[in-house]
């Protein structure tokens, strides 16, 4: 699997598909795929159903996530929201993507388990820069209601120097 997307099966509605472009392309990464630290803003979507009742797609509006440089590893971290996902970056064998590891915060908690001390939150995808300036997180098989989260990054523009 080179790209976090390939081989994945998308039934989401083929408008909806089309209208996300690149983001869902799974032949769009590109190399050097390391996000600057800084602010993003992030926005998520959500494809395939994982119980009869989900949706085959749902966007979500943007909101606030920052990458940075914890142990001369990158992290990320959603910033707001009762579900707040936040892991590291790691190198592949795959020069063209990074590993994502992490782990979900809940409700009012302060900081996420690390990765391995509760499998029903852990999480784990591909990071790839798929434009100038923009990255997408994949992650298949999160533990909600959807088969395949994706996640846009792209950063704040005027972040202080």
């Amino acid at each position: 699997m080179k790209g976090g997307l390939r081989g994945f099966p998308l039934r989401a509605a083929p408008a909806d598909v089309r209208r996300e472009s690149l983001l869902l392309n799974p032949n769009a990464g590109l190399a050097r795929p390391s996000p600057t630290p800084g602010s993003y803003n992030c926005r998520l979507i959500k494809l395939g159903k994982a119980t009869a009742k989900g949706k085959a797609y749902e966007s979500f509006k943007p909101f606030f996530c920052y990458v940075e440089v914890e142990d001369d590893l990158l992290t990320i971290v959603k910033q707001t929201g009762s579900q707040r996902p936040a892991g590291r970056l790691w190198e592949d064998d795959d020069p063209d993507r990074l590993i994502f590891l992490g782990s979900l915060a809940l409700g009012e908690e302060d900081q996420p388990r690390a990765y391995g001390d509760d499998p029903k939150r852990d999480m784990a995808g591909v990071l790839e820069r798929i434009a100038p300036f923009k990255w997408r997180l994949v992650i298949p098989w999160p533990q909600s209601t959807s088969k395949l989260d994706v996640f846009e990054l792209t950063p704040v523009a005027n972040q202080p120097k």
